[in-house]
């Protein structure tokens, strides 16, 4: 995987991760909410994993964010 690729995978997995703790959410009820695998979040937030659009989307309505919050590089 690219090197800015990566980086901008870390970024949003830090967003996930900070808005998620922010929300007082566990990766256990975030993957629940958003109806992933808990194996997947942890990949998303250590940046381990590049995600669909759809995933994306199904997160930001758990977390109830702006795009914007998610997706701030």
């Amino acid at each position: 995987m690219k090197t800015a690729v990566r980086k901008q995978l870390q970024t949003f997995g830090g967003n996930v991760r900070r808005l998620r703790t922010e929300r007082n959410i566990t990766q256990e009820k975030l993957a629940e909410l958003a109806d992933l695998n808990i194996r997947t979040v942890q990949k998303i937030e250590a940046g381990e994993t590049n995600i669909l659009i759809t995933t994306a989307a199904r997160i930001q309505k758990a977390l109830t964010c702006d795009w914007n919050q998610l997706a701030k590089f």
